[in-house]
């Protein structure tokens, strides 16, 4: 009984690490490469210091995200208060903030990108902001987003 606990624990403890160490790409030429690579949107997090943090503590931070995560999205942040981005960096970020229509922060957006003669162009295909509810909730309307169809 004792080892089966043990195992048990063992078990559950991975997956609450793996829930904690999620793979954000902060580069978004890198996220475009591997979005398309892996064939999977992006989810693209507009972020800043100070804002509410009730999207990372009861969305993000949980092994439901991290599985629904892994399997369906390529995890982008963008931190528009980041004072160790470049200012190239930070430009960008701003100027995809107004073409996503970000308002408040934070804020999701989730985008397929295309890159041809240099040019990169989005397709946006919706934005969520926290609501209560739990992650379930959460990822429930973010499967509508990605999968209108089903």
């Amino acid at each position: 009984m004792t080892k089966k606990l043990l195992i048990l624990l063992f078990f559950l403890g991975s997956f609450m690490m793996q829930a904690q160490n999620l793979a954000w790409r902060t580069n978004m030429t890198d996220a475009i490469a591997i979005s398309n690579d892996q064939k999977k949107p992006m989810l693209i997090l507009f972020t800043a210091s100070g804002v509410p943090e009730n999207l990372q503590n009861e969305i993000f931070k949980t092994p439901d995200f991290a599985v629904w995560s892994r399997d369906n999205v390529v995890l982008v942040k963008l931190d528009l208060s980041d004072m160790n981005a470049s200012d190239s960096d930070r430009e960008q970020n701003v100027k995809l903030k107004n073409a996503f229509g970000v308002q408040d922060l934070p804020e999701v957006c989730f985008a397929m990108a295309s890159v041809r003669k240099n040019k990169t162009t989005f397709s946006a295909l919706g934005k969520i902001a926290y609501k209560p509810g739990g992650a379930k909730a959460w990822i429930a309307e973010s499967n509508a987003i990605l999968h209108p169809s089903e």
